[in-house]
């Protein structure tokens, strides 16, 4: 009866996400190690709907506002509840889904004490992630269509610090995003993302702590404490613990040394929407990522918005290696007169081979468009 309590939650936490991860049985490990049993009877009341106000909730799980109350704020604290209020100001109760964004990313956004039992909870949440990628390669074809009809996961904030030319791109591999004429397009930069916003919160990057928990560091950066989300996402994260509140001045000094360690920043937006303001900022690594990773080892597509596409100059590049060197997604490669070269289809239009390049050969140009590279196949 427990087993079957288990597998019945976790496929309603798997619904709550938009990638058809399997349950199996390192997944039901993980939920013991996070859940009881009882807050597994109270998952079943999103059965249906992933959302609810206190007043459905009352319905579907037959419970009186001080029971669901007393599952609600531990599950908060664990991750699997996000309790805000919309945009009209009616508090909504949202399950999470177990990764992209939910159980994972709280978990390991909270400084970690390196215990045992986090350890074990990191290792499960490994094996887990290979027998994803194991899914996605055996089920490739059907899945394919899936990914190819998601929207952008996130959207790529560049660093401008270098010249950005303000030509239209022609892309024939990667879709053109339409834009209406009456919207605006979202902030290309950071210091304007950043001033917009009343409430910031900064957390521990998730992925490079997952990393570290499993005796893996990063490579690339020493910066943990990097993780940015703002508004009524800031204030969940603060007031579960997960982050903390800070100024627009601290913002932007870790934002800018995320910078000097060629971290991209990856915003995301309420339903994959950018023409909502953004819920959280990402400072991506070259080898911990899980958007980039994910796609390197075969589990998830890269699908991505950006406005920028970068162009080498080739009366200035000396072949040096430095964006290849730079370049989080293989967008870059040097040919056979060692002058490099940009693959549009992958190039995201981060800004750091450009940031990097100390010949200056490399500019942005402009245009709005998705990105999407399907993942590798890498199993026959």
């Amino acid at each position: 009866m427990s087993e079957e309590k288990y597998k019945k939650a976790a496929n309603i936490i798997i619904k709550a996400g938009s990638l058809p991860f399997p349950v199996n049985d390192t997944l039901i490990e993980i939920l013991k190690l996070l859940l009881t049993e009882e807050e597994l009877e109270f998952i079943n009341a999103f059965k249906r709907k992933t959302s609810q106000t206190m007043e459905q909730l009352t319905k579907s799980s037959k419970l009186s506002e001080a029971q669901i109350l007393s599952f609600i704020n531990p599950l908060a604290k664990k991750g699997f509840i996000f309790n805000q209020p919309s945009s009209k100001g009616l508090m909504v109760y949202r399950l999470m889904p177990i990764v992209m964004v939910g159980v994972f990313e709280y978990l390991f956004m909270k400084k970690i004490e390196f215990s045992e039992t986090e350890k074990k909870i990191a290792k499960m949440f490994e094996i887990y992630f290979d027998e994803i990628a194991d899914f996605i390669q055996g089920n490739y074809d059907v899945v394919l269509p899936v990914f190819e009809k998601m929207l952008p996961i996130d959207r790529t904030v560049p660093n401008l610090n270098k010249s950005v030319q303000g030509a239209e791109i022609n892309i024939s591999i990667n879709e053109a995003i339409e834009v209406p004429e009456e919207i605006i397009l979202p902030n290309q930069k950071i210091e304007e993302i950043i001033e917009k916003f009343d409430v910031i919160a900064v957390g521990h990057c998730f992925c490079r702590h997952h990393r570290d928990l499993l005796g893996k560091p990063c490579k690339q950066t020493d910066l943990r404490e990097n993780c940015f989300t703002f508004g009524k996402s800031a204030k969940y994260v603060s007031e579960q613990g997960f982050a903390r509140l800070i100024s627009k001045e601290e913002a932007l000094k870790i934002m800018k040394a995320s910078e000097e360690d060629g971290l991209v920043h990856k915003a995301f937006h309420p339903h994959s929407d950018i023409n909502k303001d953004e819920t959280s900022i990402c400072n991506c690594c070259n080898d911990c990522c899980g958007t980039i990773e994910w796609w390197k080892l075969g589990l998830a597509a890269m699908i991505n918005s950006t406005n920028y596409l970068a162009q080498v100059n080739e009366d200035l590049c000396v072949g040096c290696g430095t964006c290849v060197e730079y370049c989080s997604v293989n967008a870059i490669e040097l040919d056979d007169n060692n002058i490099a070269r940009v693959r549009s289809e992958f190039c995201i239009g981060c800004g750091v081979c450009a940031h990097f390049c100390p010949e200056d050969a490399i500019s942005l140009l402009e245009g709005m468009r998705r990105v999407f590279v399907p993942p590798p196949r890498l199993r026959k």
